[in-house]
């Protein structure tokens, strides 16, 4: 397999409920790093008396792709919604990064003004769902979609 010249870079938008979520995700992603495709960021990678705002704006623009771990916590959050979403969609309408959609938990995610991007994982069906027959192969199914973005 060829290696791109950089890795693509990944922010990580997420509610801090569903922080066990990206745990398991970056777990599952583990692979893909260690081939040199991703680097992945998210807020708690932020040291310790750094301005955490300043930090997330420049990684959000700084990133190739945008993940969405959409739940209701994640609608919910003003800061995610109002900030973090509105600038990773307007990258995205620019063309300069790739929003993805993932779907942790049942919520009216379709009433998003993201709902027009193919999410993740296959059909738009919840991590949390009795249609996978686990956590696992959701999450599985999430990563692979991840890979296939970065090897196109």
């Amino acid at each position: 397999m060829a290696h791109p010249a950089k890795p693509a870079r990944i922010f990580i938008s997420y509610a801090r409920e569903d922080e066990d979520f990206r745990e398991k995700l970056e777990k599952q992603l583990a692979i893909l790093r260690r081939q040199g495709l991703i680097e992945t960021w998210h807020d708690r990678r932020i040291g310790a008396g750094t301005e955490w705002a300043g930090a997330i704006d420049r990684e959000l623009e700084a990133a190739d792709i945008v993940l969405l771990f959409v739940s209701a916590d994640f609608l919910a959050s003003d800061y995610i919604y109002d900030i973090e979403l509105k600038r990773a969609m307007e990258r995205h309408e620019a063309g300069t990064a790739k929003v993805i959609p993932v779907i942790l938990r049942p919520c009216l995610w379709q009433r998003g003004g993201f709902a027009k991007l193919q999410a993740l994982p296959r059909d738009g069906e919840p991590v949390i769902s009795g249609k996978w027959p686990s956590q696992d192969a959701a999450l599985t199914n999430v990563a692979e979609g991840i890979a296939r973005v970065v090897t196109a």
